[in-house]
C-alpha cells in the first residue's frame, strides 16, 4: 500500500546522497581573471581541460602531471554575483511554514542575519533535465552469481550491454550495476540476453565459463512533476519516500554512467580514473586522486555536488613480489594490514578468477597442513597445490600464505594536502571532464540533461567570535585560537596526592636511572609547576614513583599480556584508588597494546583518572613547556576544574533557564575486527551552567546496531548527575547527535526520541509529567559540501574561509532546518565546515540563535586553545566512545588473529545452516566481549571527564 501524500521524509536515495564516513576531519589561487565567458551550459565538442602540471601541496604525495602544487591563493578571484535564485529564499520559509505540522522535522524558522556578509563559492552546479519521465526497470541475473560480490554482477552487465539485444539502447540507459536500470525511453519486453563470463582483462570466456541469462522488466514511471513541486517548497503533496527520493536516485545513476564506464568506484559515489593524478606512497602503493559526485535538490534549482577525494591503492603486479617489497621497504614487517582487503587474481585453476585477501596468514605453504580427504588425510599447502593443479611453488618457504576465503571457510593460496584554491581549480579542470560534465555525452543527452560549467556562487556570513576568560589574564581571540601565557585557570582541580608510574618498555634514552634521576625528577617538577601556576592546588610533597619491571618484548609477549599483568601488579601497590587524585603514566612508546591496557585498567578495574605522557616529547626541552601547558589543561577538567568561560552574553542563549546540553554517539567495530565484537553507545551531558564538565554514561550493544538500546537509562544517569551537581532539573534540553547519515534522521526520531520521552517520565517518580523543552540536532561531517571565498578580503592567510563562516542559503535543504558552520580555522589544505540539522525542536529556536549559540560553544572545548570544529557535546561523545573501545581492545581489529569465528563448514555462505552457524559465533563473541566489559565504566569515574 502507497503511503498518504503529504510532508513525509525518508532517507536518501540508493543510488546518490550527501552521506559518506565518519569523523571530524576533512579528507588556495589568485589568478584566472573572471568567470569563463560564454554559456555556463555544456556546450561544443566533448573533451577535457588542458591539464596543469606540478606536484601537491604540502602534507600529500608527489602527484604527477595534472595535480598542481602551487596556484593563486584564492580561485578565480574578484567581483562575483551571487545566484539570482537565492534572492527569493525567504518565500521557501513562508511557505514551508504552512506545512509545519509539529516538532518532529521542523521546517526552517528563518535564515541567519548575524555576522558579516560575504560570497562563496560553493562546489554545487547547476543542472536542469528537460525530461517529464524516467522509465525504471528491475534487472534480473540467472542464475545467482556464486559469488554475489559487486564486482561480478557489475561484469555480468557489462557483458550484458555488448549483447545484440541490448546493444541499441546502451546509450539510453543507466544502471547500478546490479538491479536496478533507468532508461530515457521505454525500452521493448522481454528485453533478455545470455552471456559467458569473462574478465574485461580476459580476450573471451574459457571453455566451461559460467553462463549467466539477464534479464529487464518494467517497473514504473518516475515522473519529474514532484521534483519540480519540491524545488519551488510546494511540498504539501509532495511523498519524499515514494516520489523525491527514488528520482533522485536514479538521476545519480544517469549522472554517473561516464564515471562508471571510464573509471572505477571506490565507495560510495567515488570514481577513480588511471591517470596521471597520482602520487607514490611506498613501497607498491599508490594515491590516486579522484571526484566524487551527488545530486542535490536545493531551492529552486537541481545541484550535483562534485568534490575531490583520495584514497591508496596497490600497484597491480604479482603478490609475491608485492610481499617481498613490502617487507624491503617496511624492514621485515609482516604485511597484514597492508595487504588485508587487496583483490587479487587467480589462474591455477586455468582461468582467471578475481578474489579479496581476507587475511595473511604466518605460515609457509610448506608448514600450513589441513585435512584433504582427497589424498586420503593431512597435507601442505605446497604439496596439494603440486599434486591438484601440478603447480610446484617458487617460494614455499620463505613467503607467508593468502587466506582468500574469509573467517567461515578459509582458503589458503601461496602469495608469489592540497590548499582551498588547487582544490577548485582540480574539480573545474579535472573533476567535470572526467565525470562528463564539461562536454556533451549520449546519455545525458538521451535524458535531457545540461549541467552548469560554473560553481554556484551564494552569500555567507561570518560570525563574531566570543571572548574568552580565565581567573587570570585576558587573552585575545584571534582566528580561532588564543594564547594562555600568564593565565590562571578559572577553577583549578585539586590534587594533593598523585602518583606516578614509571613503564619500562625497552627503550634505552627513554629509561630513567632510578627514582633520583635529574630528567625524571626536571619533568615532575615542570608539571607540578605548571599546574600550580595555572592556578591547581598540587600537594607540597613529592609524589610515589613506582617503576614497573622491564616488560618482556613483543617477541616475547606479542599480546602484551605478561606486560599488562606487571603493570596492574604495580598500579595495585599505590592502594586505595579513591584516595587518588590522578596517576601520572610515563610511557617510552605507545602501541596497540599498553596504552590501551592501561586506560582500560584504570577506567574499569580501579576507578582511576590517570594521563599518560610520551616522554619523547615530554623531555624535549624545545616544546616541553607548551606540551606540559596541554596536559595540564586535560589534567585540570578531569579533576573537576574550568580551564576557561566565555566572556559577556556568549551562553546567555543557554543560561536564560537551566540547560543541559547533550552529546550522543555510537562507534562500531572496524573490518579487521572478530566479527560479534559489540557496538559501543557513549552519552556525556553538561551538569554546570558554565557548560564545561561533561560526566559520561556508557553501554555496550550488538555489533553494527546504529541506535542505542539503553539509551533512556544512559539520559537518566546523565539528568541524575546534572540534578546532583546543580541541585536542580533541566527545563531545557539541547542533544547534539553525532554520526548520523541523511536516511537515519527518522530512526533517531522514531527509535530515539521515545526513550528520551521516556527517561524524563522515570527520573523522578514524584513527578511522571516532567518534561524539559526539548531540541535534537543532527551533526554531520560526512558531506562533501566546500566553500571557497572569492576574494582575499573573505580569506585567511591559508585561502580558506575564516573561522566563523556559516551558509545556510543556496546549497542547504529545501525542507530541513540546517547550516554548514566553520567554527575552526582551516590550519592546513582545504577547511571543511560541519553540517548541522534540527530534527526535532520545542524551543522554538532561531536560526540566529542556534547558529551564534553553536559557534559560542565551539569556543569552549576544553582541552584546547581554540575553537573547534564540532560543537564540544558531540566531539566528547566521540572521544569517550574512541576510549571505551581499550575497554574491549582484545576484540577490536584481531580478526586475523582470532580464531574465535573460526569455520564452521556447514553449507554454502548463503544456506540457512550457515547463516545459524554464524549467527551463533557472533553471539559467542558478544558474550566474551560483555564478560571482558564486565561492569563498563568504573563507578568511581562516572561523574567526572577520565576520558580527556
Amino acid at each position: 500500500m502507497s503511503q498518504p501524500r503529504g510532508r513525509g521524509r525518508g532517507g536518501p536515495p540508493g543510488g546518490g546522497g550527501g552521506g559518506g564516513d565518519r569523523g571530524r576531519g576533512g579528507y588556495p589561487p589568485r589568478g584566472r581573471g573572471g568567470d569563463r565567458a560564454g554559456s555556463p551550459y555544456r556546450g561544443g565538442p566533448r573533451g577535457a581541460s588542458p591539464s596543469r602540471g606540478g606536484s601537491p601541496s604540502r602534507g600529500g604525495p608527489p602527484f604527477r602531471g595534472g595535480a598542481p602544487a602551487t596556484g593563486p591563493l584564492i580561485y578565480n578571484p574578484g567581483p562575483a554575483r551571487v545566484d539570482a535564485r537565492v534572492a527569493a529564499a525567504d518565500e521557501l520559509v513562508v511557505r514551508l511554514k504552512r506545512a509545519q505540522l509539529g516538532p518532529d522535522r521542523p521546517a526552517r524558522p528563518g535564515y541567519g542575519t548575524l555576522g558579516r556578509t560575504i560570497v562563496v563559492r560553493a562546489n554545487f552546479f547547476q543542472f536542469e533535465s528537460s525530461r517529464d519521465v524516467i522509465y525504471e526497470y528491475v534487472v534480473k541475473i540467472t542464475p545467482e552469481p556464486k559469488a554475489p560480490r559487486v564486482h561480478v554482477k557489475r561484469r555480468i552487465l557489462a557483458l550484458f550491454e555488448q549483447s545484440a539485444a541490448a546493444q541499441p539502447y546502451v546509450n539510453l540507459v543507466a544502471h547500478d550495476g546490479a538491479q536496478r536500470l533507468v532508461a530515457a525511453q521505454l525500452l521493448p519486453q522481454p528485453l533478455k540476453a545470455t552471456v559467458a563470463y569473462f574478465e574485461e582483462s580476459e580476450a573471451g570466456p574459457h571453455q566451461g565459463a559460467d553462463r549467466f541469462t539477464v534479464e529487464v522488466t518494467f517497473s514504473k514511471e518516475l515522473s519529474t512533476a514532484p521534483m519540480k513541486q519540491l524545488l519551488e517548497g510546494d511540498v504539501a503533496n509532495v511523498n519524499m519516500d515514494e516520489e523525491i527520493d527514488p528520482l533522485v536516485s536514479a538521476l545519480n545513476l544517469i549522472m554517473q554512467r561516464q564515471a562508471t564506464q571510464q573509471g572505477f568506484r571506490n565507495g560510495r559515489n567515488r570514481y577513480f580514473f588511471d591517470d596521471d593524478l597520482k602520487g607514490r606512497l611506498g613501497q607498491r602503493l599508490w594515491a590516486y586522486m579522484g571526484f566524487y559526485s551527488s545530486v542535490r535538490p536545493v531551492h529552486k534549482q537541481l545541484m550535483v555536488n562534485v568534490n575531490v577525494c583520495m584514497t591508496a591503492f596497490h600497484e597491480p603486479g604479482n603478490l609475491a613480489d608485492a610481499i617481498r617489497a613490502f617487507g624491503w621497504g617496511s624492514f621485515g614487517a609482516i604485511p597484514r594490514e597492508a595487504m588485508t582487503r587487496v583483490k587479487i587474481s587467480t589462474r591455477y585453476l586455468g582461468y582467471k578468477r578475481v578474489k579479496t585477501i581476507f587475511r595473511i596468514f604466518p605460515k609457509s605453504a610448506s608448514s600450513q597442513t589441513f585435512n584433504c580427504e582427497e589424498f586420503g588425510g593431512m597435507i601442505s599447502v605446497k604439496d596439494y597445490f603440486a599434486r591438484k593443479y601440478n603447480v610446484h611453488l617458487r617460494s614455499p618457504n620463505d613467503l607467508p600464505l593468502v587466506d582468500i576465503g574469509g573467517p567461515k571457510r578459509p582458503n589458503y593460496i601461496p602469495a608469489e594536502l592540497r590548499k582551498p584554491g588547487v582544490n577548485a581549480t582540480l574539480i573545474m579542470d579535472r573533476g567535470l571532464p572526467r565525470l562528463g560534465y564539461s562536454a556533451s555525452t549520449p546519455v545525458l543527452d538521451a535524458f535531457g540533461i545540461r549541467i552548469s560549467t560554473q560553481m554556484t556562487i551564494i552569500p555567507a556570513r561570518e560570525l563574531p567570535a566570543p571572548s574568552v576568560t580565565y581567573g587570570k589574564g585576558n587573552p585575545r581571540v584571534q582566528n580561532g585560537s588564543w594564547n594562555i601565557l600568564d593565565v590562571k585557570f578559572h577553577h583549578g582541580g585539586k590534587m594533593p596526592n598523585w602518583k606516578v608510574l614509571v613503564v619500562r618498555d625497552g627503550v634505552p634514552d627513554l629509561t630513567f636511572n632510578g627514582p633520583s634521576d635529574p630528567r625524571m625528577l626536571g619533568l615532575l617538577k615542570g608539571f607540578a609547576d605548571k599546574c600550580r601556576n595555572s592556578g591547581m592546588a598540587v600537594g607540597t610533597g613529592p609524589p610515589q614513583i613506582i617503576p614497573t619491571d622491564p616488560l618482556p618484548p613483543v617477541s616475547q609477549d606479542p599480546g602484551r599480556q605478561r606486560a599488562l599483568a606487571l603493570i596492574e601488579q604495580k598500579i595495585q601497590q599505590f592502594g586505595d584508588p579513591k584516595g587518588i587524585s590522578v596517576i601520572l603514566v610515563l610511557l617510552q612508546k605507545r602501541d596497540d597494546f599498553i596504552y590501551p591496557g592501561i586506560k582500560r585498567l584504570c577506567g574499569t578495574k580501579f576507578g582511576i583518572r590517570s594521563q599518560c605522557l610520551q616522554l619523547e616529547k615530554a623531555l624535549n626541552e624545545r616544546g616541553q613547556d607548551q606540551y606540559l601547558s596541554n596536559v595540564a589543561l586535560k589534567v585540570n577538567t578531569k579533576l573537576g576544574g574550568i580551564n576557561h568561560r566565555l566572556g559577556g552574553d556568549a551562553l546567555r542563549w543557554l543560561t536564560q533557564e537551566p540547560t543541559m546540553l547533550v552529546g550522543i554517539d555510537v562507534t562500531h567495530p572496524g573490518p579487521r575486527s572478530i566479527p560479534g565484537t559489540p557496538s559501543i553507545a557513549g552519552v556525556v551531558g553538561s551538569v554546570d551552567k558554565d557548560f564545561v564538565q561533561f560526566p559520561a554514561s556508557l553501554r555496550i550493544q550488538k555489533s553494527k546496531q546504529e541506535g542505542i538500546a539503553e539509551l533512556a537509562d544512559m539520559m537518566i544517569e546523565r539528568l541524575q548527575a546534572f540534578r546532583k551537581r546543580s541541585n536542580i532539573l533541566p527545563k531545557r534540553m539541547i542533544i547534539f547527535r553525532d554520526g548520523v547519515s541523511e536516511g537515519q534522521y527518522g530512526k533517531v526520531l522514531r527509535e530515539e526520541l521515545p526513550q528520551v520521552l521516556e527517561a524524563f517520565k522515570r527520573i523522578d517518580p514524584k513527578n511522571p509529567r516532567y518534561h524539559p523543552t526539548l531540541s535534537i540536532v543532527i551533526c554531520g561531517k560526512r558531506h562533501h559540501a566546500r566553500f571557497y571565498p572569492t576574494t582575499e578580503e573573505f580569506a585567511d592567510r591559508n585561502g580558506n574561509t575564516r573561522p566563523g563562516t556559516v551558509v545556510d542559503k543556496g546549497v542547504t535543504s529545501v525542507l530541513d532546518f540546517d547550516f554548514y558552520l566553520q567554527a575552526h580555522a582551516g590550519l592546513q589544505g582545504s577547511v571543511k565546515s560541519t553540517h548541522y540539522v534540527v530534527i526535532y525542536d520545542e524551543s522554538n529556536l532561531t536560526a540566529d540563535a542556534i547558529q551564534q549559540g553553536v559557534h559560542n560553544a565551539s569556543y569552549l572545548y576544553a582541552r584546547a586553545t581554540k575553537a573547534v570544529s564540532l560543537v564540544p557535546p558531540a566531539y566528547y561523545a566521540d572521544i569517550v566512545c574512541e576510549q571505551a573501545r581499550f575497554f574491549i581492545q582484545g576484540f577490536l581489529n584481531q580478526g586475523t588473529d582470532s580464531d574465535t569465528a573460526s569455520s564452521t563448514g556447514e553449507g554454502g555462505t548463503g544456506s540457512a545452516a550457515a547463516r545459524q552457524a554464524r549467527e551463533a559465533a557472533d553471539q559467542r563473541v558478544y558474550d566474551a566481549a560483555k564478560r571482558m566489559w564486565g561492569g563498563g565504566l568504573h563507578p568511581n569515574l562516572q561523574d567526572v571527564m577520565f576520558y580527556l
